[in-house]
């Protein structure tokens, strides 16, 4: 019997579990080529808008100054209605964050998201806008205005701060503080609030209802912080040093609240940004397509050419992981095989490889004839 013969053959090698492998590699590699058949193709980048909005919650918003179909309306009311109609009127993409100022500082309520995919969201969020959310009762607008401005730059978004411009306690003689920030640094709209005449500021119990509205004497109607102003010497009971602004209680109109405008103005210039006056939602819609700059949102993700690289890869698979695997295999084994084979047969081995290189197996016996007759064979 030829050993040889009984000897397996490589070539007819088959490894369990390829077949199926290969077979769930190209039902997977259809199915992402029809799924991304069936993906919507991008389009181009779209533009859409970045707003940080800030609204002013202080006392002097409830001031009802607006008239709205025939209604006395709120300033804090009138700002909440004409933002909720202006939403719509946004370019898509719009995210919006929405802060509220009160004493000298804003507070951030939500970081910027999508108006028109969340657009209830924000629509209710604003609506609930309340006077009752603030936390203190002075109102230093130049310092809200300036820290959210830094606020903006930190969310990369424009700016729009909603207010009336009336400061509690009223400035000091030496005016609003310096801003100190770069101008260029954010884009944005200072929305007046109230009408041009005073009008009286409603005061509100500590259950938040309201019981009339304030006094001459129930506000600071002078601010006496820092230095006097320079007609202190000419005022009654004045004294260098124990009495720098007057003997006197001061009087003034501070119980009154009407649109600072020329300080907003002011402060408009002195940050950069732009100024309108709030009097309809078809006046701020304008402001801000005047105002706000429309930011690139970047490139739509093309999710198609991704599933089509997946079905390349389980191709790549199939047709070029999986047989340089099976090709590995079957040399790892070849060789197995010869080596066992060559232990089992060692002379009949070496005899194969001296007769493949063409060299002469030399007879031993040659040694014990004598010479004549080795020389003769």
């Amino acid at each position: 019997m030829n050993d040889h013969a009984s000897s397996p053959r490589p070539s007819g090698f088959r490894f369990k579990g390829m077949t199926d492998v290969r077979f769930w590699l190209l039902l997977a590699a259809a199915l992402f080529l029809v799924i991304g058949l069936l993906l919507p193709s991008p389009g181009k980048p779209s533009k859409g808008v970045d707003l940080l909005v800030v609204v002013d919650i202080t006392g002097s918003m409830n001031t009802r100054d607006y008239m709205r179909n025939g209604q006395p309306m709120s300033r804090l009311e009138a700002v909440k209605a004409d933002l909720r109609a202006a939403l719509p009127h946004l370019p898509c993409p719009a995210r919006i964050a929405l802060a509220i100022f009160t004493e000298r500082r804003p507070f951030l309520l939500f970081e910027p998201i999508d108006a028109c995919a969340s657009f209830e969201a924000v629509d209710k969020a604003i609506n609930a806008l309340d006077w009752r959310m603030a936390w203190e009762g002075d109102s230093h607008i130049a310092s809200g205005l300036y820290q959210a401005i830094d606020m903006a730059a930190e969310l990369h978004t424009d700016l729009l701060f909603a207010t009336d411009g009336q400061e509690a306690p009223p400035l000091p003689a030496t005016g609003a503080p310096e801003f100190r920030g770069d101008i260029s640094k954010v884009k944005g709209l200072i929305l007046g609030t109230g009408a041009s005449g005073l009008s009286p500021i409603p005061k509100y119990d500590e259950n938040g209802r309201e019981i009339g509205f304030y006094k001459m004497e129930d506000v600071q109607q002078e601010n006496r912080f820092g230095a006097p102003p320079p007609d202190a010497e000419k005022r009654e009971g004045y004294q260098a040093r124990n009495a720098p602004f007057g003997a006197a209680m001061p009087k003034g109109n501070e119980h009154l609240s009407s649109v600072r405008e020329p300080y907003l103005t002011e402060l408009a210039a002195k940050t950069g940004l732009s100024y309108a006056r709030l009097t309809n939602e078809p006046t701020l819609t304008a402001s801000l397509e005047d105002t706000l700059h429309l930011q690139e949102m970047g490139h739509p993700k093309n999710m198609s050419a991704i599933v089509n690289g997946l079905a390349l890869l389980c191709l790549l698979a199939v047709y070029g992981l999986i047989p340089l695997v099976v090709a590995a295999r079957v040399w790892r084994r070849t060789r197995r095989l010869v080596h066992k084979h060559s232990e089992q047969y060692p002379h009949e081995n070496f005899r194969r490889r001296l007769h493949i290189s063409g060299a002469r197996i030399p007879d031993r016996t040659a040694r014990h004839r004598p010479w004549s007759d080795a020389a003769k064979s």
